[in-house]
């Protein structure tokens, strides 16, 4: 059996795209931190700067680690 992919909220990837931006951590180090991949991270990001606030629109959510 294949392994699902997790879902995130809204919420929770505008918070992890505003600590990568604040922090002065690299991708790849809030991602290990966080428990997600740098990918996804790095996707969050682009997402985030290309829609600003209407990016992520929906329903996800979040696997705790």
């Amino acid at each position: 059996m294949g392994k699902t992919q997790p879902t995130y909220s809204k919420e929770f990837k505008q918070q992890t795209v505003t600590l990568f931006k604040t922090s002065g951590k690299s991708k790849i180090q809030i991602a290990r931190d966080l428990g997600i991949s740098d990918s996804a991270l790095s996707k969050w990001c682009k997402e985030f700067e290309e829609q600003d606030q209407e990016v992520f629109p929906g329903k996800g959510h979040q696997i705790p680690v």
